[in-house]
């Protein structure tokens, strides 16, 4: 017996950092939206103890010790329930790897959700969402999907209401950017200034809710985006490639290093698509929509 588990991306459409925390950590509104780009967790019965093997675009990237989110997922509900954490999770990867769109994080959502599964614990969903919240501040969202404000680190969320789907073009980067040199970088630029309490945009909520792309375009925000170009300056050349493909807008992803762009619509999504694959700005170049759903067994 397996099973399977399918776990989206995710943009941020605002992400605002508050100030450095005495933990280090930086208190967060964040704005998510999942986007139908997935991976895919499998967990099968391993006599053997616990192994994890992965395949996809750039899976040689991926830690397959227990540092991977997926075997820690296992671990920890494993160490909950009382019972050897006995299971191969094998992950079929198809979200861009350390490039802000929480693949880390769905692939512990995902892995959580599996060995619940494989294992009958039972668990419920505050148990497994505090669960998620242990492994990483993305981790509860990658389970919950849809839209949702995180606050707190990004681990408390309101799930939010979303009116229609917003198309994308996401375009992966030549190479990665590790979250706390972005953190460090954001601090560092932050040096001397006050920074205020972070909180949610009523219009980027409004845009959401009325499913409005044009209202939503006007509305994103990233603060961690000038920290992002500060280490990877490339990253102008492509957000500059998209807007002038027609692109509603362009951001950095969450920590980067991908680039986000909002359409107007499906077809819209794939000429931008097009213009971008052909400017020689980015490795490659993925279109998807959302809000998708949160992690979810395949029967």
């Amino acid at each position: 017996m397996s099973v399977t588990v399918r776990v989206p991306a995710k943009v941020n459409v605002q992400l605002a950092v508050g100030a450095a925390r005495p933990d280090g950590f930086h208190d967060l509104a964040n704005i998510f939206l999942a986007v139908s780009l997935y991976d895919e967790v499998t967990a099968t019965p391993d006599a053997d103890g616990l192994r994890v093997t992965c395949e996809g675009p750039d899976a040689d990237q991926v830690p397959l010790d227990r540092t991977n989110l997926a075997a820690r997922a296992a671990l920890a509900l494993a160490e909950r329930y009382g019972r050897a954490p006995d299971v191969h999770l094998h992950i079929t990867k198809d979200i861009p790897v350390a490039g802000g769109m929480a693949g880390g994080s769905a692939d512990g959502a995902g892995a959580l959700l599996a060995c619940d599964a494989l294992w009958g614990t039972g668990a419920s969903r505050e148990e497994l969402l505090d669960i998620c919240a242990e492994l990483g501040s993305d981790v509860p969202f990658s389970l919950v999907g849809g839209a949702a404000l995180g606050t707190g680190r990004g681990e408390r969320l309101t799930e939010l209401e979303v009116g229609g789907d917003f198309h994308w073009v996401f375009a992966p980067a030549a190479r990665g950017l590790s979250t706390p040199a972005v953190y460090r970088e954001f601090d560092r630029l932050a040096e001397g200034r006050d920074i205020p309490e972070p909180v949610a945009d009523q219009a980027v909520l409004d845009a959401l809710a009325k499913g409005d792309a044009a209202a939503l375009a006007v509305a994103v925000s990233n603060d961690l985006q000038p920290a992002a170009l500060s280490l990877y300056p490339e990253l102008g050349d492509t957000l500059a490639a998209g807007r002038a493909a027609g692109a509603l807008a362009a951001l950095v992803s969450g920590s980067g290093p991908t680039t986000a762009f909002l359409a107007t619509d499906a077809k819209s999504a794939s000429d931008i698509a097009g213009v971008l694959r052909a400017s020689g700005t980015c490795r490659d170049v993925r279109t998807a929509a959302g809000a998708a759903a949160g992690a979810t067994v395949l029967d």
